[in-house]
């Protein structure tokens, strides 16, 4: 259970470093992708735990990297400045 634990944080963790290196102009300050990839991995591994048992090492991680990239992908930032139209044009 704890390397299991551990093991999803470190999942986190790299997916979070990944998401900064590929979009870091559309993300929002470091400490706080990289603390939401880690606590999103282990809320995922915690949900998948409870619901698969104690034999399911992978499916927990997989869990872990489902809710991490959910939880990452709320953090983004559209990549250009949205264009507001008045109705009358």
């Amino acid at each position: 259970m704890i390397l299991e634990a551990l093991g999803s944080a470190v999942l986190g963790l790299v997916l979070a470093w990944a998401a900064l290196h590929r979009l870091s102009h559309r993300l929002p300050a470091r400490p706080l992708v990289l603390m939401t990839g880690v606590a999103g991995a282990l809320l995922g591994d915690f949900v998948t735990h409870s619901a698969l048992g104690t034999g399911s090492a992978i499916g927990s991680l997989l869990g872990a990297l489902i809710v991490s990239t959910a939880s990452l992908s709320l953090l983004l930032r559209p990549a250009t400045r949205l264009r507001r139209r008045s109705a009358t044009a």
